[in-house]
């Protein structure tokens, strides 16, 4: 298993958040992942609009999950509509994982 950086940027309306943060980790549980850590980044200014927004909510998590299953994320996270953008980032092992 291989450690990344989740970065998830949804909707500023809580019940489309609440919506797609459920989503996301039904599919993250499917797909074998362990999340380790979350953090709320907050509201932010978008840099282009997307989907009609120009603000959204970042949502940092640090998951473990075998490298052939961020295919499968990938097209799971596409069809979420309540997930404006998402993207990925091999980290080393956070600091006390036992990795």
């Amino acid at each position: 298993m291989r450690w990344y950086e989740l970065t998830l940027i949804f909707p500023l309306e809580e019940d489309l958040q609440k919506i797609g943060r459920e989503q996301v980790l039904s599919d993250l549980s499917k797909c074998g992942a362990e999340v380790e850590k979350t953090d709320e980044v907050g509201d932010r200014d978008l840099a282009y609009e997307i989907k009609r927004k120009r603000r959204g909510k970042y949502v940092l998590l640090s998951i473990k999950v075998e490298p052939d299953q961020i295919t499968t994320l990938d097209r799971l996270f596409k069809l979420n509509a309540n997930l404006l953008r998402y993207f990925f980032i091999v980290t080393p092992a956070p600091a006390g994982s036992g990795s």
